[in-house]
């Protein structure tokens, strides 16, 4: 038992090592994109938006650049979920603030819950997209007055920003590709409707 657990305990090591061994020139580009990303979102906004509001915001998109720009070969950070999870998310968050009183307790985790579901629903599931769910709900009257115009811009906008700095600064290097053309979830995704179209051809359905 205790050379199994001594056994288990060398892989993992092992294992966190080899995770963690990274070209510095990984960590060169991942640095250069996310400030380029950012300071053009940063810069924008600023232009559109009250400080305190513009920092919020800001940071939605800065926990996307950490996918983007850090975690590439993530599913998580492949352009589908990068742009249709915060404009989903965007969308929920807004209805929320329309439909329901502006109590806090009540909108925030409505609205989060509902992007969550919403995410899952149509397969772009972006952590970030939560936070600009929230934001929709609890931020200052500027946002608010923008209605559904806020899904389109700065949100919108924002995403499209760090998706053609991604396809610049992601594929600047042989070792850094993105979009992933072979990744877990596009096969997943081949399988599931490949799935469902022998189902449908299958005799019973007939």
């Amino acid at each position: 038992m205790k050379q199994h657990l001594h056994r288990q305990l060398r892989i993992y090591r092992y294992v966190i090592y080899r995770e963690t061994l990274i070209d510095p020139w990984e960590h060169f580009w991942s640095f250069i994109g996310a400030f380029v990303g950012i300071f053009i979102i940063a810069y924008i906004q600023s232009l559109q938006l009250p400080s305190m509001e513009n920092i919020f915001l800001i940071g939605s998109f800065g926990a996307s650049s950490v996918l983007v720009y850090g975690a590439i070969q993530s599913p998580l950070a492949q352009p589908r979920n990068l742009i249709g999870g915060h404009v989903v998310s965007a969308i929920a968050g807004v209805t929320v603030a329309q439909l329901l009183p502006d109590i806090i307790w009540l909108t925030a985790p409505f609205a989060v819950a509902l992007s969550i579901v919403c995410m899952q629903h149509t397969r772009t599931l972006h952590p970030p997209g939560g936070a600009t769910a929230l934001i929709a709900v609890s931020s200052g009257t500027k946002i608010s007055s923008m209605g559904y115009w806020y899904v389109l811009s700065p949100v919108l906008s924002g995403c499209l920003i760090l998706f053609l700095v991604a396809l610049i600064f992601n594929n600047i290097t042989k070792n850094r590709h993105y979009p992933v053309k072979k990744s877990r979830l596009r096969r997943s995704r081949r399988q599931h409707l490949k799935t469902r179209f022998e189902r449908t051809k299958s005799p019973s359905n007939l």
